[in-house]
């Protein structure tokens, strides 16, 4: 039978060498070990947000085939949106290029750069928006019109997401070290490059799929 003190003895027991205890969110992990984390959390997140996507685009092309539908016209802003996503995918991999080769200086104009690129593709959508929005092209008058806000808006968000996540990274930019700052950057330049990737996608769907391709594809008509 165990006296008060052994159980006090074995609740007060040190942990088993090697064996380490971080605090939660990862708090006293190791960077390496934390970035790493943080990286595969990253992909798993990519995988989902690729999966949600892909499954609005499959019922997008399923709804094209009713006899309500009728195809919308892209603003041209959306093309202006997408050269400044191109920009702020292209920037940020450069960052991490010039952190990684000791080019601090450098790392951080073109991370700022690229975050500056970030916001002006949402303010651009939004004036896409207004563009459609002028000529009543609405979510309720067009199940063409419903699917692209639906889609821009989902896709906005994620640049948004993106855009806290370059926040976070830009704060640091100052106070880590080289080595670390270009993991980090490197992290936050793989999740434009997914954002990049799902809006060719998009724009390739809202732009050019019709009705006669998804047939064809589907193998229906």
């Amino acid at each position: 039978m165990r006296t008060p003190d052994s159980n006090s003895a074995a609740i007060l027991k040190p942990p088993a060498a090697g064996y380490v205890r971080y605090g939660f969110g990862g708090e006293g992990m190791p960077p390496d070990l934390h970035d790493a984390a943080v990286s595969a959390a990253l992909w798993v997140f990519i995988g989902v947000a690729t999966s949600l996507f892909l499954l609005f685009l499959a019922a997008y092309g399923m709804r094209m085939d009713a006899g309500d539908w009728s195809p919308l016209a892209m603003p041209w802003q959306l093309w202006l949106s997408s050269g400044l996503l191109l920009l702020a995918s292209v920037l940020l991999q450069l960052a991490a290029t010039a952190a990684g080769t000791l080019h601090l200086r450098r790392a951080r104009s073109l991370l700022a750069a690229a975050g500056a690129s970030g916001f002006a593709f949402l303010c651009v959508q939004l004036w896409g928006w207004q563009t459609l929005l002028a000529i009543h092209v609405t979510a309720s008058g067009n199940p063409a019109a419903s699917f692209f806000y639906l889609l821009t808006a989902m896709h906005g968000l994620h640049v948004a997401g993106g855009l806290v996540g370059w926040g976070i990274t830009a704060h640091g930019a100052w106070r880590q070290d080289a080595s670390r700052l270009a993991r980090r950057i490197r992290l936050c330049a793989r999740y434009w490059h997914f954002l990049l990737a799902l809006w060719v996608l998009l724009f390739a769907a809202l732009g050019w799929l019709t009705p006669e391709l998804v047939r064809m594809v589907c193998g229906t008509r």
